[in-house]
């Protein structure tokens, strides 16, 4: 496993990582010995840094996640969680300083652990930015100097939204951004926002590398978002991997690893076998050949995107 710089946070976090929302049966029904076996095996094969969320799973994600890091020394991993988006599907969302300095003591309280690594703003564009500069990033700010978290970030699915809150902000408030569904075989338009992460000091944190599903042969849940026309020509690259004998999320995770400029990116399952050859495969050199041939395929969709939040917050539709 290779480990990279997180910005300016002084964090060196694996390339690939854990995202624990599957540990909150968002997609399937979860068994808590599948999670504490899921995670031990991402801290064996050199995960070092775990994402989740109090909004993955009404809070199961962080409590199977907490029964699963029980024992394991502190230092064998960096912890993230986040606060401000409760239940998408309720539309539950509050960045109030009191709603988030209870949702950190929460946090740690059904984690197990004395300090956050990273704490993130989550889903900023379902939030009033003025809100998140002038009250809840100087919360969590205030968090770090009684040392219950160590570093603040933000996170999103449009990414307008992060200059929208980092051009506001003085340099150094925030220190790492999560994006997904942007870095990815079929869009990579996060690429554009690289260098200007680069100047701010702020560390990329890239998620869904096979784009919630979109690069899989399972295919995509019924409430994806995406078009039809990105649906199918997605759909037609996994054809081609098939054809070829091979996964195509094996060449998504490569794809997104190899990038030098993005610290980590997270992926998500509650089953041990997965997240072991997802390790594999980041250990392994990528099919270059191969990958020419799906990016030929995917170029008419290249980034053809999908959108979300308040108005003011979406990004421009290309599709």
């Amino acid at each position: 496993m290779q480990y990279r710089p997180l910005g300016n946070t002084g964090l060196s976090v694996s390339t690939l990582s854990f995202g624990a929302s599957s540990l909150g049966a968002v997609f399937h029904a979860v068994s808590v010995d599948d999670c504490i076996a899921t995670v031990h095996a991402a801290l064996d094969g050199g995960i070092n840094f775990i994402d989740v969320s109090p909004a993955y799973g009404r809070t199961l994600a962080e409590l199977n996640l907490g029964r699963a890091l029980q024992g394991v020394p502190r230092d064998r991993y960096l912890l993230a969680t986040k606060i401000g988006s409760y239940s998408e599907a309720r539309g539950d969302y509050d960045y109030s300083r009191a709603s988030t300095e209870r949702s950190v003591e929460h946090s740690l309280v059904r984690l197990g652990v004395d300090c956050i690594d990273l704490i993130q703003c989550h889903d900023i564009e379902f939030a009033d930015h003025d809100l998140i500069v002038n009250e809840t990033l100087p919360a969590l700010h205030r968090l770090k100097e009684q040392g219950l978290v160590r570093h603040v970030g933000i996170t999103g699915l449009p990414l307008k939204v992060f200059r929208s809150i980092i051009d506001r902000v003085p340099p150094g408030v925030v220190e790492t951004i999560l994006s997904f569904c942007h870095y990815e075989l079929n869009d990579t338009s996060l690429e554009d926002l690289i260098p200007y992460l680069k100047e701010k000091g702020v560390g990329i944190i890239n998620a869904s590398p096979t784009g919630m599903g979109l690069l899989t042969s399972r295919g995509v849940p019924a409430w994806h978002p995406a078009s039809q026309a990105i649906q199918d020509g997605c759909r037609k690259a996994v054809q081609h991997c098939q054809s070829r004998g091979v996964d195509i999320v094996k060449l998504a995770v490569q794809f997104c690893c190899a990038n030098p400029d993005i610290a980590t990116t997270l992926v998500g399952t509650a089953n041990p076998r997965n997240i072991r050859d997802n390790i594999a495969y980041v250990n392994e050199p990528m099919d270059e050949t191969l990958l020419a041939e799906v990016m030929e395929i995917l170029a008419p969709i290249h980034n053809h995107n999908f959108t979300r939040g308040l108005p003011q917050h979406r990004d421009p539709l290309l599709s």
